[in-house]
């Protein structure tokens, strides 16, 4: 196995002080791999060089994953202060007292005392049950409320104090809804995932977080080509098919996935790709070190690919009332109720 000494791979300073990679891997593959699967690439990426690794206790594999990240303690790879382990509270924990018992299932499951970043997987405590189709609605999903929200924050905050995690972080949010809550924070968000790639760059999105000191991490990096079948449409573009990547992984000599890759690493951005094969896993950590970065005008080129390809529409969380999934994303400017 090709390994990649994790103080080469670059880092990035958070708006507290402390150091995170500039790529990290995800964990989420439930819809096509098993969770032993995944939490042996977990293991194989540790081997590897990997230090960070992005869990949900919605992905179904914590245990496994926390039985791995055991193991590379015992065998020496690493020891617990040299991973960043950001984990998410699904949205059937936002009531209170809710958040301590979903961190603290994640803790036990991961097997560990803290993470380094916990998130609020959405903004809102709309969920869904596992595998459903895409028409599945829940009665009684809520549109955002800054009150409801801001309840469910003061918990994350506390977990801040109590030292269960390092820090905290939002996802899936916009810039309405964080110009509506951003004020209200004791504790500011360290980090936000969005979805991120050449052909939905969230451009508007990016910089308000940089603006504001918020770390962007970015999912779906390679436009997720094997994402679930009920988030597809036939509009769809496939990022790594456009002809702009092809003729630049060409004059790079690589796979359009590094570009992808490049791209979002050498914007500012930590993405977080996932994969179970192990050449997959290794040569996307490797993007970061090969010394053979995007040029000036390869990154502008990429620019051009933005297509507002959202690829997460986030249909099954639609409250009644609401008239499709684009009143989640507020593209109006305005928070829809």
């Amino acid at each position: 196995m090709q390994t990649i000494h994790p103080d080469s791979v670059p880092k990035i300073i958070l708006n507290d002080g402390r150091e995170a990679p500039c790529i990290g891997m995800g964990t989420f593959g439930s819809d096509r791999f098993t969770a032993d699967q995944v939490a042996e690439a977990v293991y194989g990426a540790i081997k590897a060089g990997y230090r960070m690794f992005d869990c949900a206790a919605c992905y179904g594999n914590e245990a496994m994953i926390g039985d791995v990240f055991q193991k590379a303690f015992s065998d020496g790879i690493c020891k617990r202060e040299d991973l960043f382990i950001m984990t998410k509270a699904w949205n059937d924990m936002h009531g209170d007292g809710d958040i301590l018992i979903a961190l603290a299932k994640s803790l036990k499951d991961l097997k560990l005392d803290y993470v380094d970043m916990y998130f609020l997987h959405w903004p809102f405590p709309n969920y869904h049950a596992p595998y459903c189709d895409v028409d599945s609605r829940n009665p009684d999903s809520k549109p955002f409320s800054v009150e409801r929200f801001m309840k469910t924050w003061r918990q994350m905050e506390r977990l801040v104090d109590m030292g269960l995690t390092r820090g905290i972080g939002m996802s899936s949010m916009t810039i309405p809804k964080l110009k509506a809550v951003l004020p209200l924070c004791r504790i500011k968000p360290a980090m936000c995932e969005f979805e991120e790639h050449p052909c939905f760059q969230q451009e508007e999105l990016f910089c308000y977080l940089r603006g504001h000191g918020i770390q962007p991490v970015g999912f779906m990096p390679l436009g997720s080509p094997q994402r679930p079948e009920r988030d597809m449409e036939p509009g769809d573009v496939a990022d790594m098919k456009t002809p702009i990547m092809q003729e630049i992984a060409a004059a790079h000599k690589c796979h359009p996935a590094l570009i992808c890759l490049k791209w979002a690493v050498q914007r500012g951005a930590i993405p977080i790709p996932f994969s179970v094969h192990e050449a997959e896993y290794i040569s996307n950590l490797a993007s970061t070190i090969d010394g053979d970065p995007l040029t000036e005008e390869e990154m502008d080129r990429i620019q051009l690919l933005e297509s507002n390809n959202r690829l997460v529409k986030g249909q099954v969380f639609l409250w009644p009332g609401a008239r499709d999934w684009h009143d989640l994303w507020d593209e109006n400017g305005e928070i829809v109720q």
